[in-house]
């Protein structure tokens, strides 16, 4: 069992804009009133391009996938809300808040992973639960500890407490609850995916415990985090509205570590942070400024791991 892999599933963007959809319990999501539509979306491509240049200099193995042309999908360049990968060859795929959201589930990707040679056994398929307004979106709602079998889950409008306590029992994992906030004009709002101030790594976790305003969750968090032998770097709220909570570790050339994170998030850091998490990988950094603006994601969004076995 392993918490990091070398495969990257990535969609590249052709409808990319800031969604309305999400926006309404997105708070990071704004509007580029300088920037023509068509602009924003050949920056995105732009950044998007560069960002797995990047990965792929390092190792990753990134598999990308285009978006559909003419499909009303501005989010589909974050496909690890809609799916994620498992060891044992389980594939599940989840309800999203969003309707638009929900044409980003596509079979056709999982008949491309199959050409690749990756092997799919089964597939869970929780996205029914959107006919009840049920939501989980993805390892955005979930962060997994795949060594230690936890599954971390800040509460929100679309990460209902039901369906990640059934996803726990189907995959066997230890829930861990919490609720995540942030301020929006002086009111305290639920943040909307766990993954945008927290990330679990092999050795060390990033968490914004300011965030977790109930001691009693903040205490529980970080006994579970310590008994498995993380490493907890804390970050502030500003950095995570710089999206450094939205980080991934992945696997390049040889196995070596390192954390996936945009410029943005570096940039926000403090050379104290910077060199703990140095303790443990090296950083790959990429600009995402207009993915970060108008999609309200960042890095970690974008990826989906593929845990998949090989044929």
């Amino acid at each position: 069992m392993q918490q990091t892999t070398n495969s990257i599933l990535m969609i590249r963007p052709i409808n990319f804009r800031m969604n309305e959809q999400t926006a309404v319990n997105n708070y990071y999501q704004r509007v580029l009133d300088d920037l023509l539509p068509a602009t924003v979306n050949v920056n995105a491509q732009k950044e998007f391009d560069d960002y797995v240049k990047k990965l792929e200099s390092h190792g990753v193995h990134v598999i990308v996938i285009s978006d559909i042309e003419g499909s009303d999908t501005p989010d589909a360049i974050f496909p690890n809300n809609w799916i994620s990968f498992h060891e044992n060859g389980t594939v599940a795929l989840y309800p999203m808040f969003a309707e638009n959201r929900r044409f980003e589930r596509r079979e056709d990707i999982l008949d491309e992973l199959e050409e690749k040679g990756f092997v799919i056994k089964n597939t869970i398929d929780y996205s029914s639960a959107e006919q009840d307004n049920v939501f989980l979106e993805g390892t955005g709602s979930l962060l997994l500890d795949r060594v230690n079998r936890k599954a971390y889950c800040a509460l929100s409008p679309r990460a209902d407490e039901d369906l990640f306590i059934e996803f726990c029992e189907d995959f066997e994992y230890t829930p861990v609850l919490f609720s995540a906030n942030q301020t929006v004009n002086t009111k305290r709002e639920a943040i909307y995916h766990t993954n945008v101030m927290m990330c679990l790594a092999e050795t060390f976790a990033v968490i914004c415990l300011a965030s977790l305003d109930d001691k009693k969750e903040r205490k529980n968090v970080l006994k579970h985090l310590k008994e498995d032998g993380k490493k907890v770097i804390e970050i502030s709220e500003e950095q995570v509205n710089n999206f450094a909570g939205n980080m991934l570790q992945v696997r390049g050339a040889n196995d070596e570590l390192f954390l996936v994170m945009s410029k943005a998030a570096h940039d926000s850091l403090t050379q104290s942070q910077l060199a703990q998490i140095g303790n443990h990988c090296k950083i790959i950094s990429s600009s995402l400024d207009t993915i970060e603006a108008c999609g309200g994601g960042s890095a970690r969004c974008m990826m989906a791991e593929v845990f998949l076995p090989r044929g």
